[in-house]
């Protein structure tokens, strides 16, 4: 589904990520762990060209790019590759001058090009599957964090992308309403939607994750399966960061 090889980006002399190779099988779920600045924001930011990589290459499905300083990627190219993934902000990002319905139906309109009538089934749909159905015509300050991140998450999957990318998508909500975020990604999950997701929340990771991906200072230090990488880490790095977190993790592997 999804494959990087060799990706690097760097800020001025800053370089944030580092030959990055990792590979998403489709129907997937990956949590990308690790401390803060350790580069998983601006990797999900990479994949769908909100950032442009230095070096490397990027395939999602059937398109596929590459990268180099001496290489323009044009917004046709841009467009291209954005189009194959759909994003949830940590800070949710909606417009906040429309209703929850139309925050859905925009984009399908006005990117995508669909017909209204098609975009609000798609978004009533979208609603009903994540709960929010009964807030259709709210504004989004009048909703809770956790309705808010629902209504971000239906709108992320409304084109129908190949892989979904979740920037930290519990870390503004209290744990109340956190679940309320997690019970619709696991969903999401048992449904087969691929997933790539940075987050600091160990138990959002253990219980929702296939595979874990642990970075530091722009590199992978180590990645296995969720189960492995929590309980049977190989890199001492790895093990002093969840050692920190380990009052995060559930008994067992089911919320």
């Amino acid at each position: 589904m999804i494959t990087l090889s060799g990706v690097e980006k760097s800020f001025g002399l800053n370089k944030v990520l580092n030959d990055i190779a990792l590979t998403l099988e489709e129907g997937s779920v990956t949590a990308l762990i690790g401390p803060s600045g350790s580069g998983k924001s601006t990797l999900l930011r990479c994949i769908n060209l909100l950032e442009i990589p230095q070096a490397g290459q990027l395939k999602i499905g059937n398109e596929e790019i590459r990268f180099s300083p001496k290489m323009r990627i044009g917004k046709r190219d841009i467009r291209r590759i954005s189009q194959q993934t759909g994003m949830v902000f940590q800070n949710f990002q909606l417009f906040p001058h429309l209703t929850v319905l139309e925050n859905i139906t925009e984009g399908l309109v006005v990117v995508h090009k669909w017909p209204l009538d098609r975009a609000i089934k798609r978004a009533e749909a979208l609603l009903a599957k994540v709960g929010m159905q009964h807030k259709r015509d709210a504004w989004p300050a009048t909703l809770s964090g956790g309705q808010q991140q629902r209504v971000a998450i239906a709108r992320a999957l409304a084109p129908s992308p190949k892989v979904l990318l979740c920037d930290e998508p519990t870390s503004a909500l209290d744990p109340e309403l956190s679940l309320e975020v997690v019970a619709v990604l696991k969903q999401l999950a048992q449904e087969g939607t691929t997933m790539l997701m940075a987050t600091h929340d160990l138990r959002l990771a253990a219980n929702i994750a296939n595979n874990v991906v642990f970075l530091e200072a722009g590199e992978i230090v180590e990645s296995g399966t969720s189960e492995a990488i929590f309980t049977q880490a190989r890199k001492a790095r790895t093990k002093t960061y969840i050692s920190t977190l380990t009052n995060t993790l559930p008994d067992s592997w089911e919320i």
